[in-house]
């Protein structure tokens, strides 16, 4: 079992760090961690997605203010929102059964960090460590329509409010799956 930790613990210098919300202290899980080299979505509106896929890995490397080495988010503009994205594996086994798809892999969310026992929406705006990375929640992962293609219909209204967290790296480390 590991623990989410408040930044501060680190050593991490952030200029913000009065001005954001301290994080939750819980236990959670990281059970599944993918990358993707490529976008397979964005600026795609009315043609077919590209052939990226979504890679699983037991491990992702991450870089401050860059993200995870390898992922299509890596050296985004400054000031971009989500070099790291999560996501609950609580609401992922939810919306199976609300739609009823069992089929479908964590992966087709297009995700990086899939996390058990933690409540990613008490973690935006909040500086917060896991597995001793740093990272600062930026806000919601909204869904887009892409989701009902991805996952099947109702993905995007179902993920509505619920989509996950995006993130940004603010102290390097690796992040590792948790063992059983």
């Amino acid at each position: 079992m590991d623990y989410f930790v408040p930044l501060c613990h680190l050593g991490c210098k952030m200029g913000t760090m009065q001005d954001l919300k301290a994080p939750v202290l819980a236990a959670f899980r990281v059970e599944h961690l993918f990358v993707s080299e490529g976008h397979r979505y964005v600026g795609r509106h009315g043609k077919e997605p590209l052939d990226f896929p979504t890679i699983e890995v037991d491990e992702v490397r991450c870089v401050s203010r860059r993200g995870i080495l390898g992922d299509r988010f890596y050296d985004s503009p400054e000031g971009h929102k989500g070099q790291v994205t999560f996501f609950s594996m609580e609401v992922y086994e939810s919306m199976c059964a609300k739609l009823g798809v069992w089929d479908k892999p964590p992966s087709v969310l297009r995700r990086n960090v899939f996390v058990r026992d933690i409540d990613l929406g008490s973690l935006t705006g909040a500086a917060f460590s896991l597995q001793g990375v740093g990272f600062e929640g930026v806000e919601e992962c909204r869904p887009c329509y892409w989701m009902d293609a991805a996952f099947g219909p109702g993905a995007e209204d179902f993920l509505k409010g619920r989509g996950g967290l995006r993130a940004r790296v603010v102290c390097d480390g690796v992040l590792r799956t948790s063992p059983l």
